[in-house]
């Protein structure tokens, strides 16, 4: 029991760390940064409201009405593991959709600042986010077959993955909102993994298990991507401001 509560407690200094470090950002950008960076901000801290709080605090409050009802769902844990996840990426990418289309209310005109490479949620799905994002839910799937990783562990293990994502399309400097990038990407497997029934001859992952399930997913991620960019190759779909 030592382990999970060990956990527990770092995922909640995880969660006040992420708190201060976003409340700084905000106090020095709102006072000296530029209109677009303002209204990134803004957006920022509505997905953090409406994704982590509102939604996280609805996943943890609800959550033992779900677990009993999706296991007693029936299907493939496995198959139930994807489409839940990615139920909730799509949820999630609802969010940064609006908060981009929210922009004039944020004093910006739509595409002079954003948190998605599209204004179009459909654009989003099919050509930037879900559909690169959705496959690595088939690689946990297949992890979760074979280690017995608990759900804290898949949160943390998928933040990483994620922060190391959002690092690779917009710098190093995302690895220093870790806090915030790890509750975006882990809250997506959370309740999925604790929703996966008991199952008999897991292997309990060893230090090396838990480092190569941090890119391992990417590799269900790779076609995709690929195929995306021959088909859809602009990253951003702000025609005023390329």
């Amino acid at each position: 029991m030592k382990p999970r509560l060990s956990l527990s407690f770092f995922i909640r200094v995880l969660f006040v760390w992420m708190l201060v470090t976003e409340a700084l950002v905000n106090a020095f950008i709102l006072m000296h940064g530029r209109p677009e960076d303002k209204a990134v901000i803004k957006m920022g801290d509505g997905l953090i409201l409406l994704w982590i709080l509102v939604t996280g605090g609805l996943i943890v409050k609800l959550q033992h009405r779900i677990i009993p009802w999706m296991q007693g769902v029936e299907g493939d844990w496995r198959i139930k593991f994807v489409v839940m996840s990615t139920a909730l990426i799509l949820w999630e990418e609802a969010i940064t959709t609006t908060m981009t289309n929210l922009a004039p209310l944020f004093g910006v005109r739509i595409g002079q600042a954003y948190i998605t490479a599209s204004s179009n949620y459909f654009d989003v799905i099919f050509f930037h986010s879900v559909i690169a994002i959705a496959p690595m839910f088939i690689g946990w799937a297949i992890l979760l077959s074979r280690y017995d990783f608990k759900p804290a562990e898949v949160f943390l293990l998928f933040g990483i993955t994620g922060t190391l994502a959002e690092a690779s399309f917009g710098g190093v400097v995302q690895l220093g909102a870790f806090g915030f990038w790890i509750f975006v990407y882990g809250l997506m497997v959370w309740l999925p993994a604790k929703c996966i029934p008991r199952r008999e001859g897991l292997i309990k992952p060893k230090w090396y298990v838990y480092i190569l399930s941090i890119f391992f997913p990417n590799l269900f991620s790779i076609p995709f991507a690929i195929g995306m960019h021959i088909i859809h190759p602009s990253k951003i779909d702000f025609p005023p401001y390329r």
